[in-house]
């Protein structure tokens, strides 16, 4: 089933376009990982996907029953977010956030979602940390348990891997892999490891002065 279509798309900021003829599907469980030199316009096509940014030219489609509440995002981590206050409950369970409309507490069944995302990211123990004291790839572990209160049907990554070491990165591509894989969660993925694409991928998006998808 489709979910998003991308027809004829210009992306840019500012009137600039950094990208153009852009067309591509994403469909339900596919794990597309999109790849190019940085300027590309790689975090555009998030931003725009993700309603941040507008397409110059195009238009951007989405699937019956899916829309951008049911997208969730995976940022690059940032030194500030590493240092953030706050116990892995609190920040996991703030995922929930965007659904809340005016309610201003989490029902029950937010919080028995959120346990069961910590649970799947192996996180049950740490609940009550402190976020700025685990490692790297502890806290993307975190973000990622956030992102999936936000959304069950696709996820949205940026470099799900930088910084984080050999261990962990493996550790971060096998859950990424569980979730498409064993829980049909779409994956939309930038990255520059061309290993990682090639053996996880099922679809590439190359940006570039030539934009190539297969």
């Amino acid at each position: 089933m489709m979910q998003i279509e991308l027809r004829n798309v210009t992306l840019g900021y500012e009137g600039m376009a950094v990208a153009s003829g852009l067309d591509l599907t994403v469909n339900e469980g596919d794990y597309l990982a999109i790849i190019g030199q940085n300027g590309s316009g790689k975090t555009t096509l998030m931003k725009t996907i993700l309603g941040l940014a507008e397409p110059l030219k195009g238009e951007i489609i989405f699937g019956e029953g899916f829309n951008r509440k049911d997208i969730g995002y995976l940022p690059q981590i940032s030194p500030i977010q590493k240092d953030f206050p706050a116990s892995v409950k609190e920040i996991v369970r703030s995922g929930f956030l965007n659904s809340m409309g005016k309610r201003p507490f989490y029902t029950a069944e937010m919080k028995e979602k959120a346990d069961e995302n910590m649970e799947l990211l192996g996180l049950d123990e740490l609940k009550d940390v402190c976020y700025r004291d685990l490692s790297g790839g502890q806290q993307q572990r975190v973000l990622l348990a956030r992102a999936l209160c936000a959304t069950s049907k696709m996820l949205l990554v940026d470099e799900p891997v930088a910084g984080l070491d050999p261990e962990a990165q493996y550790e971060m591509y096998g859950i990424l892999h569980h979730l498409n894989h064993n829980k049909g969660v779409t994956i939309i993925m930038i990255s520059h490891d061309l290993t990682a694409v090639d053996k996880y991928a099922n679809h590439v998006l190359t940006m570039g002065r030539e934009i190539t998808y297969k």
